[in-house]
């Protein structure tokens, strides 16, 4: 089973959950975002705004690819600007009724595969750090990314541990990237932005087994 990601814009968001309803998903969970996209980047794509919706829902393995793939036919999520979709393993359910009813009933099985060709990058940084932690990432050979707003409610030996106010507002950044990138992308985010900096991130990466959008339309059509 999979945990898909859709990161849109906000005008395909009726689409999506007509998409969802159709295919008897179970579980869509609706977040605000914005991307990170340079205003020269949008304005190469012709895009006038960069505000973002994220939907998550659950999936078996069948239907995140029909999922997927009927993104791809009616969102036309390879498109420039449209967004991206992943699918992140899930490793284990809390409960057979739970199981059950994210799975329609169906026997399911939740074990991920080892081997996976993308990651999802997670950094969580001070408010306002976005750029910094960007501009870290893209010189890695990061491509683009989307932001989330939240608030840190870390215990307090946390703050004295990682050197970072873990109760202010925070930004979490949300990068997909190829597996032979995502160390070097962590790794120049750290250096630039993590503990002790004045974004303060903290990153962390999970696997990906399924991704499209027109960021990886090269990779994609390489498979």
């Amino acid at each position: 089973m999979n945990y898909v990601i859709s990161i849109i814009k906000p005008n395909l968001l009726d689409r999506l959950f007509e998409i969802s309803e159709r295919m008897e998903l179970p579980l869509s969970l609706e977040l605000h975002g914005h991307g990170t996209a340079t205003k020269s980047m949008r304005d190469l794509l012709g895009l006038e705004f960069n505000e973002k919706r994220v939907v998550i829902t659950v999936c078996d393995e069948k239907k995140t690819e029909e999922y997927i793939k009927a993104q791809r036919l009616h969102l036309y999520i390879d498109a420039p600007g449209n967004g991206i979709v992943c699918a992140v393993p899930i490793k284990s359910v809390g409960g057979g009724r739970t199981l059950a009813y994210l799975g329609g009933d169906k026997e399911q099985k939740v074990a991920p595969k080892i081997d996976y060709r993308y990651e999802l990058i997670l950094a969580i940084a001070n408010e306002g750090c976005t750029d910094i932690v960007m501009d870290a990432a893209r010189a890695s050979g990061a491509r683009g990314g989307t932001v989330l707003h939240g608030k840190g409610t870390g215990a307090k030996n946390a703050e004295n541990f990682f050197k970072v106010n873990i109760a202010s507002e925070k930004e979490m950044i949300v990068i997909v990237a190829p597996t032979e990138q995502k160390s070097e992308i962590m790794r120049s985010v750290i250096q630039s932005a993590g503990p002790g900096t004045e974004a303060g991130a903290i990153v962390f990466s999970l696997p990906v087994t399924e991704v499209a959008g027109f960021n990886f339309i090269e990779e994609e059509r390489d498979k």
